[in-house]
């Protein structure tokens, strides 16, 4: 049995349903099940529920399991919440843990020098000496970040991408790649010790970013570029919370200072998962980014 941590997160549900949509039987652990209304009906998919900061909970989401994608949210405490999972999966006997990571090399600095993928990197060390079998998924960026309603989305109304990151290039990727490849990954042999970066297939400019945008959805986009502070500002507002503003701060004043991003299509390649552009998840997405989903 493969099981799935943080499954009703942006990244979890949409591995979740890439499982489902391949017909391959999964476990979905959710710690709230009312947000996971829309995992129940899928095919093959086993919605447990449990708490990965509470051991006494995992028993029924971790029987059986020969491989965990090891997923949860940022915000919540992440090293002790997924160091704390790793020592009930190793008590439980779960031989494999492949931890979908944020310390991806693309990005064209250190991840090791900032707080977000520091974290990253600590919880990989504890994977690593914890005896059980690891692998490493690395994305960077997702493309999915710059839709409406997101941390770094475009404003629908204003039809503004509002940023404070100069001409800085980066290479987000789609979510359904990574996906794509964590099945693949999950579903095969040979991964043990290693570790994949992922990127998407070009590195863009916001400036480009919203020119993808405007293309795909027949109207005008632009990039805003604001003062650090004041997109700070905007995020507060908007209920960032204050440990994950530092986290920003940090990583968009270093962008300045280095403003490219590398490209790296390996893990794309090796599994076989054709790169998704920006211009193909606009042109997906353009009624999200008009703000006309549901409408």
């Amino acid at each position: 049995m493969i099981l799935v941590t943080g499954a009703t997160g942006l990244s979890g549900s949409i591995v979740v349903r890439e499982f489902a949509r391949q017909d391959v039987p999964v476990r979905a652990l959710v710690r709230d099940p009312d947000k996971a209304r829309k995992l129940h009906g899928l095919p093959g998919v086993e919605v447990v529920e449990g708490d990965m900061l509470r051991p006494e909970t995992l028993t029924a989401a971790l029987r059986g399991v020969e491989r965990v994608l090891l997923i949860s949210s940022p915000r919540e405490r992440m090293v002790e919440t997924q160091c704390a999972f790793v020592d009930a999966a190793r008590a439980a006997g779960v031989p494999h843990i492949v931890k979908y990571s944020g310390k991806e090399s693309g990005v064209g600095f250190d991840p090791g020098s900032f707080t977000g993928t520091r974290e990253h990197l600590e919880i990989e060390r504890r994977i690593e000496a914890s005896g059980l079998a690891w692998t490493h998924l690395r994305p960077s960026q997702f493309m999915e970040f710059y839709l409406p309603g997101t941390s770094t989305g475009v404003d629908p109304h204003r039809r503004e991408l509002r940023m404070s990151i100069g001409d800085s290039r980066l290479s987000p990727v789609a979510i359904e790649d990574v996906a794509r490849v964590a099945v693949a990954l999950m579903t095969s042999a040979g991964h043990e010790g290693r570790a994949y970066d992922m990127t998407g297939p070009e590195a863009l400019t916001m400036k480009e970013i919203a020119e993808h945008i405007t293309e795909a959805t027949g109207t005008a986009f632009r990039h805003v570029e604001l003062p650090l502070d004041d997109k700070l500002r905007e995020w507060r507002e908007a209920g960032t919370p204050e440990p994950s503003l530092r986290i920003l701060r940090e990583l968009l004043a270093e962008r300045k200072r280095r403003p490219e991003s590398h490209v790296r299509l390996e893990t794309h390649r090796a599994f076989g998962v054709r790169p998704t552009s920006f211009a193909e998840f606009a042109r997906r997405h353009a009624a999200a980014f008009l703000g006309t989903v549901g409408g």
